[in-house]
């Protein structure tokens, strides 16, 4: 299933020279825009929120209520970019390593905001990990370059906006009651995300049974460990009318991936299992996709840059988030055309959204026609 180092290279090459094109139409069409406006002393600045959640958040690992985020903008001449660090337990990430991060980034270095591989490489090398609070930045100083342009980041990036598909809405691990209620409460959307990896599966599968036939997805978070009765649970599922599972496995569990994905009858995304661009290559083989999260991998640069290889790689490709707001589901959003499956509903989780962006109409994802993410303060 995987390719040969040949033809890998190549795919590599194809994309990382899309990337380098983009990249470069970033400063084209700066060159048209006014002196004063794309050049001046950029201007960083943060502060910690906290997102309430409509119902405590659970799955295979854990459960919540809230989920700490981090608000960041970028100002130049009087424009500001917004960006967003959501960080849920897993990442290993706080408002304090946040504010650690941020306060060793120093923008006013740097005159031109569209030379983003220098920007962001700079970033990303300050130290490793930190990728949501590196996200935060990305996200930001994107939404400050598609308003200098004064264009949307699906318009920059060539996509058509109405190819947008449906999102999932997710359903998390809970009570039969709450399941059924839960599930109600979501009838608008067209497909649903259901959290696995408890006992309870079949119960809770079931349980959506009793009020709908949507078709489904599953999330397992490594959940299950034995390679059999997973591939015995898929085959299940799959008569569930379940269409794809992500990460059913621990992600060190890489030859027991390749296993189950050589025989699944649904397609396996690599979730955790896939963080950043360079965990494609040995995604290949292991996984028939991947779930890109801009927390994960740094923002909407590198999400973009792993959308292009692993479609070079013929493998499927899902966007997805964390509890976020409005800010950076719209900065996801504007990769929501080239994929095949969105899951960005991480601020229809939550009570107090502190934007207005990327909307949800009966269930598909409608990007907005304003400049940059998109995103504008409440």
């Amino acid at each position: 299933m995987s390719q040969n180092r040949r033809d890998f290279l190549k795919s590599t090459a194809l994309a990382t020279g899309a990337a380098m094109i983009i990249n470069d139409s970033y400063k084209s069409v700066a060159g048209i825009i006014p002196a004063d406006l794309k050049t001046g002393s950029m201007k960083l600045s943060y502060h910690p929120y906290t997102l309430e959640l409509n119902h405590v958040f659970t799955i295979a690992t854990n459960s919540r209520t809230t989920t700490p985020v981090m608000l960041a903008e970028i100002e130049m001449n009087g424009i500001f970019g917004y960006g967003e660090a959501s960080l849920p337990p897993y990442l290993g990430e706080s408002h304090k390593t946040v504010q650690e991060f941020l306060s060793k980034i120093d923008l006013s270095k740097y005159e031109n905001p569209f030379d983003l591989e220098t920007i962001l490489n700079d970033i990303d090398n300050i130290e490793p990990g930190h990728t949501a609070a590196k996200a935060s930045v990305d996200i930001a100083l994107h939404d400050l370059i598609g308003k200098l342009m004064g264009q949307p980041w699906f318009n920059i990036w060539g996509y058509n906006k109405n190819k947008a598909p449906n999102t999932s809405f997710t359903i998390g691990i809970d009570t039969p009651e709450v399941v059924r209620q839960k599930t109600k409460e979501a009838e608008q959307y067209k497909i649903l995300k259901v959290k696995l990896g408890r006992k309870t599966d079949k119960e809770m599968v079931e349980t959506i049974r009793s009020v709908t036939n949507k078709p489904l997805t599953g999330d397992v978070n490594q959940g299950w460990n034995d390679k059999e009765k997973t591939l015995e649970m898929l085959h299940w599922l799959k008569e569930q009318n379940m269409v794809m599972i992500e990460q059913p496995l621990p992600k060190e569990q890489i030859d027991d991936l390749a296993w189950l994905t050589e025989r699944s009858p649904i397609p396996i995304i690599g979730d955790e299992g896939v963080q950043r661009l360079a965990d494609i290559k040995k995604a290949a083989g292991v996984y028939h996709g991947i779930n890109i999260k801009l927390m994960k991998c740094t923002g909407m640069r590198e999400a973009h840059k792993m959308l292009l290889l692993a479609r070079s790689l013929e493998m499927k490709v899902m966007i997805g988030c964390m509890t976020e707001t409005s800010c950076a589901i719209s900065a996801a959003s504007h990769l929501s055309p080239m994929v095949d499956w969105a899951d960005l509903d991480g601020a229809l989780l939550i009570k107090n959204d502190f934007f207005e962006g990327t909307k949800i109409n009966n269930g598909k994802i409608t990007l907005m026609d304003r400049p940059g993410i998109g995103a504008v303060k409440l």
